[in-house]
């Protein structure tokens, strides 16, 4: 979680770096995922997004700012993509995902005392980066999983999205947006 940026494109660092590259990147690739079939796209999330809204009058943060809640903004968006995504491309041979990896051991807190100090106090539930990323690895790896295309994960399982994170009408509008911002046609 940052103090309030930019990226070089000029979006909210949050919004940027956490969905709107994965977006556009998802965008660019998805040609040779489809010709590469069967294959996934995963997401990272968080538990954080159950505290996310969309605020679409407020994506980039210029009105009202904080960080944490940035954080957990994008990461309801990266819920949300994930969700219109598998809509998009059912039957197609792409299936995505989007991963929970737990709370674990990055720079994440490097702008927060506070956080560094819970991180600190609670440093035996954190996970190493290893094992954060089993979640990943299974979504990406593990057989059977096509059926579950859309959703999201938590320790190599199903988990539960908040009522925001279900929401079709906000995915949907969010792909818009968000297609808007990147100059790409809504249809891809």
């Amino acid at each position: 979680m940052c103090p309030y940026s930019k990226t070089a494109d000029g979006f909210e660092m949050h919004i940027g770096v956490n969905h709107l590259g994965h977006f556009l990147l998802t965008h660019l690739l998805l040609e040779k995922l489809k010709e590469s079939a069967p294959s996934r796209i995963v997401n990272l999330s968080s538990l954080g997004h159950h505290l996310g809204r969309i605020h679409f009058h407020n994506l980039q943060g210029e009105k009202f700012y904080s960080a944490g809640l940035a954080y957990c903004h994008s990461k309801l968006a990266n819920i949300l993509f994930t969700k219109e995504l598998a809509k998009r491309l059912k039957g197609s041979g792409v299936t995505t995902y989007s991963v929970h990896p737990g709370t674990v051991h990055s720079e994440l807190t490097r702008y927060s005392s506070i956080m560094r100090w819970l991180w600190q106090l609670f440093f035996v539930f954190i996970k190493t980066p290893q094992e954060g990323a089993q979640t990943s690895l299974y979504c990406a790896l593990t057989e059977g999983l096509e059926s579950l295309s859309g959703s999201h994960f938590s320790d190599c399982q199903l988990a539960w999205v908040s009522y925001q994170g279900r929401n079709e009408i906000i995915a949907r509008r969010l792909w818009d947006v968000s297609c808007d911002l990147l100059g790409l046609p809504v249809d891809w």
